[in-house]
């Protein structure tokens, strides 16, 4: 499987995400097939069952969980590449950790896991169809301003998220 990703070129791309080996992106991508023949990335996760399902009716409100519609397989891959993805990718470690930890609505190790597998499939798409390596302050929801802390995001200091508001990088660590 490896050697296909290295024929397409890809290997160097997928395994730019820490913790993604080129065994688990490969696997992924034995799902999924072309990555570029989805419109967006959230419909690979939709392809994968990882997206949310609603369970209610009328007044009822029972327990949300994922479809589980897509491919099985996929699913399986995208699970076991989370688990080395947090050990060794910072950014999805501190979603991990801010999933698990927040004061509403927290969620369990497992739940958890789940939204950090769509997660990585989401980057997973946006590196192999932008043809740009991970980029942490990307992948982490920031947008540097200026000179400066566009050198800050790989230094934990201070950016500007999407809205602009300034946010603390947590779990980012530096390129040296």
């Amino acid at each position: 499987m490896v050697e296909v990703l290295d024929e397409l070129g890809l290997t160097r791309l997928a395994t730019s995400i820490p913790g993604l080996s080129a065994v688990g992106a490969a696997a992924i991508l034995a799902e999924t097939g072309d990555p570029t023949r989805f419109s967006s990335a959230r419909a690979l996760v939709k392809h994968a069952g990882l997206c949310p399902r609603d369970n209610a009716s009328g007044a009822y409100q029972g327990k949300t969980g994922i479809s589980g519609r897509g491919r099985p397989q996929l699913r399986l891959a995208a699970w076991r590449a989370v688990h080395a993805a947090l050990r060794n990718n910072s950014v999805l470690a501190a979603r991990y950790a801010h999933l698990t930890g927040r004061a509403d609505n927290k969620l369990t190790k497992t739940q958890a896991r789940v939204a950090v597998a769509g997660s990585l499939l989401r980057q997973l798409h946006a590196v192999l169809t932008t043809g740009n390596a991970w980029d942490p302050a990307i992948a982490g929801g920031l947008t540097p301003s200026t000179k400066e802390a566009a050198s800050a995001a790989y230094n934990p200091r201070v950016l500007l998220d999407r809205t602009g508001r300034a946010r603390m990088c947590v779990g980012i660590t530096s390129r040296e």
